[in-house]
């Protein structure tokens, strides 16, 4: 079985989020190994030098934590997204071997990123889950390849809400947004929706 990952932001030499990656990293060792929890904040020693830095801790583990590394944060252009199809794609749990995501992301074309689509249902881009605008509020799809952290603290939050979203549906919506570890609903890359490269425009 490959490696499980759960990628922390730090920032100001805190872990940020980490009720949420606690529950996920721990959901997945209770699930795939019956083991008991761990919380992350007593395994995890940040170096002192990252104290004013934004950095990926990654946490590599299965029925034990296997390496924790620290790496620069670097921020992605994402000017445009292409829809992508695949109805097998299983990505229930964040796992380090993202060959499955890597082979998708090739289809791209000239899009920055891709949007997954399965069995029609709007799903999650390859480096996290989306929220769309419909002029009032932010909606994410409810049935995404992976239960991001961020997205579960915005759901607690009230900030977004799930709703079942179609292909057909894209249309209907102002904007895409993308959100993940490092991206926030007032930082995310936030694209309008005819920045959908192969978006179906509806018939006059």
């Amino acid at each position: 079985m490959s490696l499980l990952l759960e990628t922390i932001k730090i920032e100001n030499g805190k872990l940020l989020n980490i009720a949420f990656h606690n529950w996920r990293f721990n959901q997945a060792r209770k699930e795939l190994f019956n083991l008991p929890e761990i919380d992350l904040e007593q395994v995890i020693s940040i170096p002192d030098d990252l104290a004013n830095i934004t950095y990926r801790c990654r946490v590599l583990y299965d029925q034990t934590i296997q390496k924790v590394e620290f790496i620069p944060y670097q921020t992605r252009s994402i000017q445009s997204l292409r829809l992508v199809y695949d109805d097998t794609i299983n990505y229930a749990y964040k796992y380090a071997n993202r060959t499955h995501l890597n082979e998708l992301f090739k289809k791209r074309g000239n899009a920055d990123e891709i949007i997954i689509v399965k069995k029609g249902l709007i799903t999650d881009c390859t480096i996290g889950n989306l929220v769309f605008y419909d002029g009032e509020k932010w909606l994410t799809p409810e049935q995404p390849l992976l239960a991001g952290t961020q997205r579960q603290q915005l759901l607690s939050e009230g900030q977004i809400r799930q709703a079942k979203i179609t292909e057909k549906d894209l249309i209907n919506y102002q904007k895409v947004g993308i959100i993940n570890a490092f991206y926030l609903l007032d930082n995310m890359p936030s694209l309008p929706i005819n920045k959908i490269n192969n978006l179906t425009k509806p018939t006059p």
